[in-house]
């Protein structure tokens, strides 16, 4: 059967942390993101920092749990037998015994950072970029403020994904 790799999960839960403290910072797009963004210095000191990474770093858990059934294919194929999960793993069943050698067989197939990293930019640019571009059209948010975000968002998912499939 396949797991979840929790220890590839918290590393990877740590990447927009990481990439947004170079990202954000004024020397790389910092600058250009608190214009598009219409931010101010002012508005950002009165932010309770700790609450704000804190929970940066649940929700960068939650994508990063996502990210595995984005990136492992076993897990699509393991969860479409998950009619009992007993007999699921449990090998001496039929279904137990045809999940074990088809993980014995395949179960490494596709296991790569460079797997995972291809899934998270097609996450980014395929969900992450429209759910930003409708956002910030709402918003009156313009080019520059979505390509910023998204762009943020795919490069994280890139890691994020490599780490989670690539992590056995």
């Amino acid at each position: 059967m396949v797991h979840v790799n929790f220890l590839a999960v918290l590393v990877a839960s740590l990447i927009p942390l990481i990439i947004g403290f170079v990202w954000y910072n004024p020397k790389v797009f910092g600058s250009a993101w608190m214009k598009a963004a219409d931010m101010n210095k002012e508005k950002m000191q009165g932010a309770n920092m700790a609450l704000v990474f804190g929970l940066t770093f649940v929700f960068s858990f939650f994508v990063a749990m996502t990210m595995n059934f984005v990136t492992i294919h076993q897990f699509g194929m393991q969860s479409s037998l998950m009619t009992d999960a007993k007999a699921l793993a449990d090998p001496t069943t039929p279904i137990g015994a045809y999940l074990a050698d088809y993980m014995a067989k395949y179960g490494n197939n596709f296991r790569t950072f460079k797997h995972g990293a291809f899934h998270g930019i097609i996450s980014g640019f395929l969900f992450i970029l429209p759910v930003i571009s409708v956002n910030a059209m709402f918003e009156r948010k313009g080019f520059k403020y979505i390509a910023i975000n998204a762009g943020f968002w795919i490069v994280c998912l890139t890691l994020m994904g490599g780490i989670v499939c690539g992590w056995q």
